[in-house]
Order: C-alpha cells, then structure tokens, then sequence
C-alpha cells in the first residue's frame, strides 16, 4: 500500500465535518482560527475497499429497506476470530447506529431509573451523560494514577459494586489513556463482578487499535461465564475512520439479556443499519486489514514523534504512553494553570483546539487529550502550537 495516503492533507472544510467546519469549532471553542486536534475523527481516507464497496452498491440504483445478509455476520465472525481469538456466533450479535446509543438502550434494558451504574473516571464523556440522561445514578470507581500508567484500586472497586450496583460500564481499552487492560485485570473485574451480579457493559471501540507489544482481550472472550454475564459494544468505526457510517454491534451470548435489548430497541423503532452502513462494516472487516496495519504502523510513529517534542520542548508536560489508539492523554499539571487557564491559552495563544481533560469526570482535571490520528505535517503544526500556548 502506498504510505503517501496518511501523509497527505485532505481538505475538509465545507463538508459537513464536526471536526473542521468552522461553524462547529466557534460553537466548541469559541474561534474559527483553531488547528482542531479533538475529537477522535482521524484525518485519513478511509481503505480503498471500503470506498469500492459503496461506489459499487450505489451502481444499483434501488435503495430500498435492508437487512443484513449473511456476509456481513461472517465478516464480523471472522474478524474476531483472526484479530481477538475469540469464537462469536452468529445468533450474539444485533446492530445499533452506535456506540452511545447502544450504551443508552443497554442503560435501559437492564435497569430502571433511580438504579446504580458503575464507571471508572476519567472516562468517555457520554458513559456520565448516557448514566444521567437515564435517570440513573452514576457509581464513580475512580482510577488510580501509578507511574503514568492507570490502574484499578479493587479495593474501592469491590466497595461500590457491594452496594446496589446493577451495571459496570467498562471501557477497554481505555478512552482518554489509551490504557489495554491486562487478563489478570479483566478476570478481577469479572469474578466481582459475577460475585454481586453485576452486568458488565464493555464498550470496546478501540480493540483493534491496540499498538505493538500489546494485546487487547475482549473481557467476554475470557470464559463462557464472562460470556454470559457481558454484553460487548463494537464497531469499524474508529479503526477504519468510518464514524459517519454510523454502524455497530452488540455482542451478547446471553439469550435474556439480548432479549432484554431487542425489547428496548423495539420501543425505540430501531429497524437495523442502513443499506450503506452495512455495505461498508463488512468491507472494512473483509478487506480493511492492510490498511489498518499500515496506519498504526504510523500513528506509533507519531506517537514517537509526540513524546520526543515533548520531553525536549515542552518538560512540564507529560504523556500517558498509549497502548492503544491514537489519542494522546497529556498531563499539564506541572505547568500550574488552571484548566480555565490551559484551555484560554490553547484557544487564544496557540490556537489549537484539544479536549480538555475535565470533561472526562474527576481525575481529568490538569489533563488534555490529543486527537494525532493525522499527517505528520499537521502533527508537527500542532506540537508547535502547543508549545506556543505555554511559552
């Protein structure tokens, strides 16, 4: 494959992009002139079969209703076979336009307002959102900072689930640390889990991302009573740039709890993906591997690139290593600014829009996260406004 397609800048302006349109960043950051280094939307063309796909259904010039066929099962089933050794029946998996709205429909299948739900912060903003918009009460096992490196206190995770929890919202890999969790790590979640009967909601957007020397696990991969105590929350999404496709997947060997959702998604009329979603997922599962291959090879190299410019331009601050995804977690803490203060001179000084770090709930405070899933060039762009913001 030709490396040239993740060094090339592809204009985006004017496309309808959250990312880059300026109507977005002056609603966000209250500037138009802002380098946009948020969100997790990365900066590449999606594979080249993905794109042949779609062109090659749209030669059909009927668009009428869809159900998924049996190909797109078998690419999923296969994909998790080769990529996670992990052996998925067809009858496991139903589809949702997305990972948050598959969050929301698992918050009301298992539980009812007022109930406890568990999450681990800093975390996915809408793990918070989805918890309150529910009605339900958000359970905060905070995670504990050692060496850069996350980690679980057990103690105070084994504390809140004794107490009425009825779901564990689970990210792993972790979003913003970029943290894969270890097999010990997972079947200490699992055997507390199963000890206070606690469902596991495991959102696990970023498990193909995983970087070298590191190996993501789907948690209900472990064991057949992990397995039937999960419900696993995937998607070609983030791995293939294919969010606007809006296409996901639950994943649940449990017949009551995939009961449980279908009900939920038939109160909610949600009929399956779109004739172009689907398209697409099996594409990227069929024929996205090469691709994806060569764009991680990349972003650890801009993760290389990162982590040097910082330690010799920037000391103050300091980057969780990532073993996944393309998401930089930063600690600014060292620079003893408010994140009023970091935010007003990323924005004003720099001119450079990041996440930051409060919106992933306590523990985020200090903190901002780096979207490098982009060129070099823009990469280096960025890193120059960065140390601009606090020179």
């Amino acid at each position: 494959m030709n490396k040239s397609i993740f060094e090339e800048h592809y204009e985006r302006e004017n496309t309808g992009s959250v990312k880059w349109d300026k109507s977005s960043l002056k609603t966000l950051f209250g500037s138009e002139d802002v380098l946009p280094m948020w969100i997790a939307d990365m900066d590449f063309p999606a594979p080249e079969g993905i794109q042949k796909a779609l062109f090659e259904r749209l030669k059909h010039p009927i668009l009428g209703y869809t159900a998924p066929s049996d190909t797109v099962f078998t690419a999923i089933q296969n994909w998790l076979k080769d990529r996670h050794s992990w052996k998925v029946e067809k009858e496991w998996i139903s589809f949702s336009s997305g990972i948050v709205s598959a969050i929301s429909t698992t918050i009301q299948a298992f539980t009812n307002p007022g109930d406890k739900i568990l999450l681990q912060s800093p975390v996915y903003t809408p793990f918070f959102d989805m918890i309150k918009s529910n009605d339900r009460e958000v359970v905060n096992s905070p995670l504990s900072l050692e060496e850069g490196r996350f980690t679980i206190d057990f103690t105070d995770f084994e504390d809140k689930l004794k107490n009425g929890v009825k779901v564990f919202l689970f990210c792993s890999p972790h979003n913003p640390g970029g943290r894969v969790w270890t097999k010990d790590e997972l079947l200490r979640i699992g055997e507390l889990c199963q000890k206070y009967d606690v469902i596991i909601v495991s959102d696990e957007i970023h498990a193909d991302l995983f970087h070298k020397g590191s190996t993501h696990y789907p948690i209900a991969s472990l064991s057949k009573e992990l397995a039937a105590m999960t419900v696993t929350l995937m998607a070609p999404s983030k791995t293939f740039n294919i969010a606007g496709m809006q296409a996901s997947f639950l994943i649940t060997s449990n017949k009551k709890l995939q009961q449980q959702l279908q009900k939920v998604q038939m109160k909610l009329a949600f009929h399956g993906l779109n004739i172009l979603a689907l398209t697409a997922m099996e594409a990227a599962y069929r024929e996205g591997l090469e691709w994806l291959t060569e764009m991680m090879d990349y972003i650890e190299e801009n993760i290389k690139l990162a982590e040097k410019f910082m330690a010799e331009e920037l000391p103050a601050l300091h980057v969780m290593h990532p073993d996944a995804s393309y998401l930089l977690w930063i600690d600014c803490r060292d620079l003893g600014l408010s994140d009023e203060e970091i935010k007003e001179r990323l924005i004003h000084h720099g001119k450079l829009a990041l996440e930051p770090g409060s919106k992933y709930g306590p523990g985020g405070e200090g903190f901002v996260r780096m979207n490098i899933g982009c060129s070099r060039a823009t990469l280096l762009e960025g890193l120059k406004r960065l140390k601009r913001a606090f020179s």
